[in-house]
């Protein structure tokens, strides 16, 4: 497994092994043992999976706060994403910014985002297919989301169209929201 580290602290791009031939691939998404290895060291107690039909669905910005924050580990088994990551720990440094990286059916990375993230994405191609792992379980009273164009955020987003859930249009600003506090 190779870890790119972002400009986020604890916010990790992952490259699993494959092992490809003329039948296919194999590749170990998750390995508790493995993880370990390189200092990922959560209980994944939820496994979620999104199906969005069409190109330029932005779901997010999304995470929960308090006992019931969430790191999560995304792939993308069909299709792909532009995903984003926005730090919302109104102590840290990097308060505010963000990071974006691509995730494929092609290039299997994962991305592992922390607690005190944000987290959205912005489908690329139609039937586009997410799954990802969290380390605790939903909770709605816990959720909160922000808005996907916040001009202090500033994300360069694939899409100037985009389609977003009922929910999803009425997240506050950064400014205006339930942020994550340690």
């Amino acid at each position: 497994m190779e870890i790119i580290k972002t400009k986020l602290e604890g916010v990790l791009i992952l490259k699993t092994s494959l092992y490809e031939d003329s039948r296919g691939f194999f590749m170990e998404s998750y390995n508790e043992s493995i993880f370990q290895k390189f200092n990922i060291n959560y209980k994944f107690v939820q496994d979620n999976h999104s199906l969005s039909v069409s190109k330029d669905v932005i779901r997010g910005l999304h995470y929960q706060i308090g006992p019931k924050a969430q790191t999560k580990l995304i792939r993308v088994i069909a299709g792909s994403i532009f995903d984003v990551v926005v730090d919302i720990r109104k102590t840290s440094v990097t308060y505010g910014n963000w990071v974006g990286t691509i995730l494929s059916k092609e290039n299997k990375q994962q991305l592992l985002v922390p607690k005190g993230f944000a987290h959205g994405f912005c489908t690329l191609e139609p039937n586009t297919e997410v799954l990802y792992k969290v380390d605790e379980f939903y909770s709605p009273e816990h959720d909160f989301g922000i808005t996907w164009d916040d001009p202090m955020i500033g994300i360069d987003w694939p899409t100037s169209t985009p389609l977003l859930s009922e929910r999803d249009k009425k997240h506050p600003l950064l400014k205006d929201a339930v942020v994550y506090t340690d």
